[in-house]
């Protein structure tokens, strides 16, 4: 598509319901689309919100529509540290409901905000949090422009690589796409569910020469 505007929202943006709107359409029964679209709107808002974090979208310039987005944080440990102390009660509420129904979700929900320490490195870096086109244009290039404008606007002189996590089975799509973009695996882990995962580093070229 080439109508498309890529550009990062400000720190006034109200756009963050409708991340919300795409990440749910983009990922129908994934956890997290199953703890609701407040709990998506407030976790999409903290992205917007925080000064080392971000979210850039893909708009339709014609009908001024967004139709992808890519949420990142310079300071993942950090980001972690602000959502449990001014939103944990916030996101308990949202997802009360949802787990009163699925009681295997609160260990989920608690393994997350715990994940400060576990996303800890020695090197600083940059985490590429969360990805999603409307699946109506899907196929159409919009994810990889979302990939390179991240790629452009990290100083890799100060971060040495964008780091992403990605399920590391009936997953091939996505995978194909990370590696056709520059990245490259550097291991697998198991969650405390069980769910395999791949974690996959881009580094500047220019910065390997």
């Amino acid at each position: 598509m080439s109508d498309i505007n890529i550009y990062e929202l400000d720190k006034t943006s109200d756009k963050a319901c409708v991340i919300a709107r795409i990440h749910t359409d983009a990922f129908p029964g994934f956890f997290l689309t199953r703890l609701g679209s407040t709990f998506l709107t407030i976790l999409y808002q903290c992205y917007i919100d925080d000064l080392k974090s971000g979210v850039i979208v893909a708009e339709c310039t014609k009908r001024k529509e967004i139709l992808g987005f890519i949420a990142y944080s310079k300071d993942y440990p950090g980001f972690y540290s602000k959502l449990k102390k001014t939103y944990l009660l916030k996101f308990a509420l949202c997802a009360a409901l949802v787990a009163l129904k699925h009681p295997s979700f609160i260990k989920r929900l608690l393994g997350a905000f715990g994940k400060e320490e576990e996303v800890k490195r020695a090197e600083k870096y940059v985490e590429l949090a969360s990805i999603g086109v409307s699946s109506s244009v899907q196929g159409n290039g919009i994810g990889g422009k979302l990939v390179d404008y991240l790629i452009s606007i990290i100083d890799f002189d100060e971060y040495e690589y964008i780091s992403l996590e990605t399920d590391a089975f009936n997953n091939d799509v996505a995978k194909s796409f990370y590696v056709k973009k520059g990245f490259k695996l550097v291991g697998e882990y198991k969650t405390a569910e069980g769910r395999r995962m791949n974690e996959y580093q881009y580094r500047s070229a220019l910065k390997n020469r």
